[in-house]
Order: structure tokens, then sequence, then C-alpha cells
């Protein structure tokens, strides 16, 4: 069993140039490394001037992340599938056994990502594979590798496409709808992909055949490098969504319509935005505007429109209301104030997730047996395909420390004794929850 304190290598952050932890785990049988598959995967998607991942469903860079899954799994020997949602899954055992333990994350990103969101979940999930193997350990029950197609929602405005198809919180109906900026449905996306879009939708009998499912991911805040702990075990999602702010007012000359005249909305937008940090700050919650669409976005040109997204999480549902509740009645006074026309839509919403508190526990038990040492439990504010799953089947999640805490940026990292830490202790849990 790894320790799972101390400080960061002495080899420094692993940033987006040098982000192959060489130390970890070698593969048994002649597998890619940990190190090789960080190497392979690392320049898919990457942005040469923002240095940032572009990793949009059903685009290139996506193909050709689910061609290196599929790599993955069949180097080793497991059996891949695609399920009805564009789902990818690498067995290990009989996929119809039934009470799996299932590990992975994602492979897309958020808009000019880093490298870590998602991709160190699926590649630590092939190294613990790999090192159950080179252990000899023993398991019982099936393990599988999943890579979740669309958690970061960049291209279609949802998140965990993928997972919430198959938990049936997303519909079908629903889904067809999904359009992305220029205005390609989801359907007509996966088509083009090779995908068959008529398929998707609630899958009960695979969900059924799951016992557990542990994610690992790149911790999105400083919690573990405050305490100075490698690695930790998530509690709970704290509550969030997504709410689209339509400003409506009159497009007009930038050069000849007098301030007392105009009805402008880009000034109520801009209101708003400052009422959000301040809603915020009050309730100690976030809200962030972070993607803004303007009609007709000429530089001489007053806005006929103005579209903003609101993101926002608190860590109970009775702050969040509050903070929402807030910025819309500020956002409301503004607009009739100058004239403005203002409709909220609710895009998507997840509420409060707490991870199952069995598996949490074992996790807990499992990590620290060989140790006297005690696996820090936290919260966070970020969204994942293990919460959405949580409402199915008994789910848990581990951290693996970030040095700064910044994440969906490129400047995210991890340092490589941490990023070796997680596959150890990734291993440990799968190796607990599945063997005789």
């Amino acid at each position: 069993m790894t320790q799972h304190r101390g400080e960061p290598s002495g080899n420094g952050p692993a940033g987006l140039e040098a982000s192959s932890p060489a130390a970890a785990p070698a593969a048994a049988g002649g597998h890619p490394s940990f190190h090789e598959m960080w190497r392979d995967l690392l320049p898919i998607g990457r942005h040469p001037e923002s240095r940032g991942y572009r990793r949009f469903a059903w685009t290139g860079a996506d193909l050709d992340c689910r061609a290196w899954f599929k790599d993955q799994a069949e180097a080793r020997g497991l059996t891949y599938e695609v399920d009805r949602n564009g789902n990818q899954w690498a067995w290990l055992g009989d996929p119809a056994a039934g009470d799996a333990v299932v590990t992975g994350s994602h492979l897309d990103s958020v808009p000019d990502g880093g490298a870590f969101d998602g991709p160190l979940g699926v590649v630590s999930s092939f190294a613990a594979l790999d090192e159950l193997r080179s252990r000899g350990a023993d398991l019982a029950r099936p393990l599988a590798i999943v890579n979740f197609g669309d958690e970061e929602g960049a291209r279609f405005g949802l998140a965990c496409v993928g997972s919430r198809l198959t938990a049936g919180q997303l519909t079908l109906d629903n889904a067809h709808k999904l359009t992305d900026g220029d205005g390609v449905s989801l359907p007509r996306a996966m088509e083009a992909a090779g995908y068959d879009p008529d398929t998707i939708g609630a899958d009960p009998e695979r969900l059924d055949r799951i016992g557990a499912f542990v994610e690992l991911h790149v911790e999105q805040g400083r919690a573990l490098d405050l305490s100075g702990d490698r690695v930790g075990i998530a509690s709970a999602i704290w509550p969030h969504g997504r709410w689209r702010f339509d400003f409506r007012g009159e497009a007009n000359h930038a050069g000849t319509t007098r301030l007392v005249d105009r009805r402008d909305p880009m000034l109520t937008y801009a209101e708003t935005v400052l009422a959000a940090r301040r809603e915020a700050e009050l309730a100690g919650a976030v809200a962030t505007f972070g993607k803004i669409a303007v009609e007709p976005n000429g530089v001489n040109a007053i806005p006929s429109l103005v579209r903003g997204w609101l993101d926002s999480r608190a860590e109970d549902q009775t702050s969040l209301d509050t903070v929402v509740g807030g910025i819309e009645k500020a956002a409301r006074g503004y607009a009739d104030a100058h004239g403005i026309e203002l409709d909220v839509v609710r895009e998507s919403f997840t509420p409060v997730v707490e991870f199952d508190h069995a598996l949490r526990d074992e996790l807990g038990r499992i990590l620290g047996k060989d140790t006297d040492l005690t696996v820090p439990v936290l919260g966070t504010g970020a969204g994942h395909d293990a919460g959405i799953l949580s409402g199915r089947i008994p789910t848990a999640m581990l951290f693996v420390r970030n040095p700064t805490g910044v994440s969906h940026s490129p400047a995210e990292s991890a340092a490589e004794d941490d990023c070796v830490a997680g596959v150890l202790a990734l291993a440990d849990v799968l190796e607990g929850l599945a063997s005789r």
C-alpha cells in the first residue's frame, strides 16, 4: 500500500509539456505503461496556441481519444464494447456475470481545458488494472473500465450526457433536441461519427450488472494540497446547475444613439454579473457567468440580445436557491430600469449527491489498512459521472492532489508522485472490492 501523505515530487508539477509520471508502476505483460499511455494521449486535441485541450464530443479529437481507449483495451486482451449511448467499456471477466466493480472517467474536455480533468482517471484505471495483474490478484468479481461520453458538456451545453442517458436522467426526446453552437444536433453529430442516435436512452440492464463504481479524478481545488495528502476520498458533490439569462434590448448605432435613448442589454448583463459575485459572497457559494453570446455582435452596434450562462454551486440546496434567486431578482430589477426584457431558463440541474456511505467507508478501510494514516474525506463543487450514477448504483470517488487547485485551464497539473499514489490507491481499492 502506498503512502498517501507527503510533499510533491522533487520532479516538480506534471505540466502539459512533461506530464508523464515516469515513476508510475510498469505495465505487466508488455502492455503500455502509465508513462506511455500518457505520452500517447497528451497531444490529442491540444490547441497549438492556447496549449489547452479542445476534445469536444463527437469531433475528430474525441474520436481519436476513443480510438486510443479501444487500443488500450485490446492491448490488454479485455472485452471491448460500446453501449447504446456511445460510452466505451473494457471488461476483465464476464460482463454478464453481475456485481461488477467499475472504474474510469471521461476523455473529453472543456474549451482549452487541462490534461488531467478526466483523462487522469481513465489512464490510472488501465494502470491500476496492470498493477493488479502484476500482483497476481485473485478477483472474484468482473472488473470494467469506462469512458463516459460528453461529460463536460462543452459542445451541446449539458454536462454528463453519456451517464445521464444511461441512468435515465436524459430522455431520448430531450437528447435529440440538444444542438451545438453551429446548430448541429446531437443525433446528427453521433451519426456523422458513425454511431446510431436512435438507440440512445436509459440502460437499466447495464447498470444492474454493476455492484460499485469508483471514479478517480484530479482534485479541482486545493484541499489536499493544504492538508498535505496525496489522495483523498469524496464525501459529496455540491448541488449545482446552469441557467441561461436572455437580455433583449434594441439594436442601434453605437455612434449616433444618445445614452438616454438606448435599450442596451449589455449594460443590464454587466450589472447582473456583478450581482452574481455579491450574492455568491454573501451565501458562501460560487456563481460564474463564463459564457456569453451577443447579437448582432458588431463593434459599432448596440446589441439587441445578450445571452449569458450562469453556473452556480453551493454546499446545500438552500444556499444555492438563495444565490440564484438573488441573482435573478437583481437582474429583473436592472432590466426593468433599462427597458430590457429578460427570460431566465434553467438548462440543467444536479441536486446534492451524497456518495454511498458504506462504499465510502470501505474505501477508507482499504486505504488505511496497512498504514496509520487517515485518508481525508472532502466535498467538491465539481460535477462528475459518479454523481450522476449515484442514484442507481453505489458510487465513490478518489481525488489526486492538485498543487495549485487550478482546473479547466491549461495550467492544471499534478505531481508525478501524486499520480503514482493515485494509481496504487485505485489498485488497492479495486483489489479490496473485487478479490475473493
